[in-house]
């Protein structure tokens, strides 16, 4: 059987990815406007004559294109933030619980994760479940992605004549729209303490939680953190735990080491006294974190084998 796909917004850096991770399997249909994608009439039938659909587009023109939708039959994914805490539509992380896969296969609206959040949520949500980290804990995170995640204008930028930037801190005030998601969806009940940057590197990315162990209440060792991590996504196909002695021989994590794949790497820092911990993610921003989960998403909504186009 295939199906017809609509991207919506197939121009942008994620769209472009989709489709490239799409176009050479013979289960998928793409319907493809080319010239017309700006044609409102031939965008409003795209979008209701396609079995699904994925918006790669801003907040707001994703909104426009979901009240577009009258065909109830047209599955939807969203990689814009604009429904990624809203009633109605399920949370596109696999992973992220025991029963969220049959939610979105269930899912007629479905929400693709951030890049930044995937980490982070991959990292906390299993530990506030775990009751180690408790949900009013004021959590930190850092983190730095490949300039990619900003899309075009942010490409252009790094990649123009005369670029020196190697690394920027952003979102300083910070109100970065990821924290009500990564908030949400961890388990936490007070807002994440968010420190984004951009390095100068094209797509990849770390992110970073900080624990002080002796400050939690059951002051969890290295080996209970690890241990809660494992349970979590123990057979699970594209997000694995780091052994603790792997772990620590390293001397070096590089942001780049998993771009090109769908894959989310945890690994568990701590000192040798057991006081503190470094809880690491990484993952590709246009994998894991965007494209890929997408993909992984749409498979899953399609009754497909969920690595299809993947692996």
């Amino acid at each position: 059987m295939t199906h017809t796909l609509f991207i919506d917004g197939e121009a942008g850096t994620t769209g472009l990815e989709i489709r490239e991770r799409l176009e050479a399997r013979p289960d998928l249909e793409l319907i493809l406007l080319g010239d017309r994608r700006r044609d409102p009439a031939a965008r409003r039938e795209a979008l209701n004559g396609a079995d699904a659909v994925i918006l790669c587009l801003p907040d707001d023109a994703a909104r426009e294109a979901v009240a577009m939708i009258e065909n109830p039959a047209v599955k939807v994914i969203d990689a814009s933030t604009a429904y990624r805490v809203a009633p109605g539509w399920a949370y596109g992380f696999p992973e992220m619980d025991p029963g969220q896969r049959e939610m979105i296969a269930d899912a007629r609206f479905v929400s693709n994760p951030g890049c930044y959040p995937t980490g982070f949520i991959g990292l906390v949500r299993p530990l506030v479940r775990a009751g180690l980290v408790p949900a009013d804990w004021p959590v930190s995170v850092n983190a730095v992605s490949g300039y990619s995640g900003g899309g075009k204008a942010m490409i252009a930028e790094f990649e123009g004549e005369g670029a020196l930037t190697a690394y920027r801190a952003y979102g300083l005030s910070l109100k970065h729209k990821h924290v009500p998601e990564m908030t949400r969806h961890a388990g936490l009940s007070r807002p994440v303490l968010f420190t984004p940057a951009v390095g100068n590197y094209r797509q990849g990315m770390l992110v970073e939680v900080p624990l002080h162990l002796g400050a939690l209440p059951e002051t969890p060792s290295i080996e209970r953190l690890h241990g809660a991590l494992v349970e979590a996504y123990d057979g699970q196909r594209f997000v694995e735990v780091a052994d603790l002695e792997d772990t620590e021989a390293m001397t070096g994590l590089e942001p780049e080491g998993l771009n090109g794949t769908n894959r989310l790497r945890l690994h568990v820092f701590g000192d040798r006294a057991g006081e503190q911990a470094r809880l690491v993610a990484l993952l590709d921003n246009l994998g894991k974190g965007a494209s890929g989960a997408a993909v992984q998403n749409l498979n899953i909504m399609l009754g497909l084998d969920e690595g299809q186009g993947l692996i």
